[in-house]
């Protein structure tokens, strides 16, 4: 997939698009959506497709007071759109700048003179342009004289629910440590990516190493908690099975800010150090704990541990 970061970026000859527009965070599954039916109309017409987004929430600059946490930074989500199977990414700097042109100027500037549009999709909720005066009507009106369609996605609902998919309802299920249902609103596993790190090494001497990931990662970490699901070790092509912790070890209390680890079931002798690696959170086992003893902190690992085993259908080993 082809990033650009400036619309002058894009080759003149670059040829017709079909471009979805949009914040994207998280690339849920309602994102997905609207990526397959650009997919389906770039087909269609034999044109490339486009994400149009932001390097940050535009609420950051419009109501700073009002922005929410992103989901995932914006190099994540370049690299969630390049999984989508698009050709194309433009990420727009959203500044004062660009909060200052009017709608006409967006959608002709960028969408006509930069992407060459063939086709334009947008949410029903969609609006852009100075004070967010421009909506997919005024789109409509703009194609009409400038050979472009305009095609408005309607909201997609998870199966059984009757709630629309969106970034501010994976937060809220985030913050609940509901792992499972927000990776079904995600239609991919809540995860977190980043380089193994050094850390107490009190895993090891608990019997229970720990691949510990950095303090600061590019997505949203679930709420403090144990977890079942699985490492991906990218250095080394291979998937574990895993019991994981967020927090900061409120039993031993010195641990100054919220961390993940991983626990590879057993795999006490795997050495990750310095690997690149994504942490999958399948199911949420239960909240952050202090035990009153080693003793029991001991048995309490050694329980999630038996637990997240039943839960990802791992074998118990062979006690020979």
């Amino acid at each position: 997939m082809i990033v650009f970061r400036d619309p002058a970026e894009i080759p003149a000859d670059f040829g017709r698009t079909v471009a979805a527009v949009g914040k994207f965070d998280g690339v849920h599954a309602g994102h997905r959506a609207v990526f397959e039916r650009a997919r389906q109309d770039a087909q269609r017409i034999g044109a490339k497709t486009v994400a149009v987004t932001f390097d940050r929430n535009p609420l950051s600059v419009l109501r700073p007071d009002l922005c929410p946490d992103d989901l995932v930074s914006v190099e994540r989500k370049i690299a969630l759109l390049a999984e989508s199977g698009l050709d194309a990414v433009l990420v727009l700097t959203f500044d004062e700048q660009l909060a200052a042109r009017t709608a006409d100027d967006f959608a002709l500037s960028i969408l006509v003179d930069a992407l060459h549009v063939a086709v334009v999709l947008v949410g029903r909720d969609f609006r852009f342009g100075r004070g967010g005066s421009g909506t997919p009507a005024l789109l409509r009106e703009i194609g009409a004289t400038r050979d472009f369609t305009v095609d408005v996605i309607e909201d997609v609902f998870l199966d059984g629910t009757d709630r629309r998919v969106s970034s501010s309802w994976v937060r809220e299920l985030l913050a609940a440590g509901d792992v499972t249902l927000a990776g079904a609103v995600l239609g991919r596993p809540v995860s977190v990516r980043g380089e193994v790190v050094h850390g107490l090494k009190r895993g090891r001497e608990l019997g229970f190493p720990t691949a510990n990931l950095p303090t600061r990662l590019d997505d949203l970490v679930p709420a403090d908690g144990i977890y079942a699901g699985r490492l991906v070790d990218h250095t080394t092509g291979s998937a574990h099975p895993a019991a994981i912790s967020v927090g900061t070890n409120p039993t031993f209390d010195d641990v100054p800010e919220r961390q993940v680890e991983a626990h590879v079931i057993d795999r006490g002798d795997i050495d990750l150090y310095g690997h690149d690696v994504t942490v999958e959170f399948a199911h949420r086992l239960r909240g952050m704990t202090a035990f009153d003893s080693l003793e029991a902190l001991i048995a309490g690992i050694a329980s999630d541990v038996a637990q997240a085993r039943i839960l990802l259908g791992v074998p118990a080993p062979d006690p020979r």
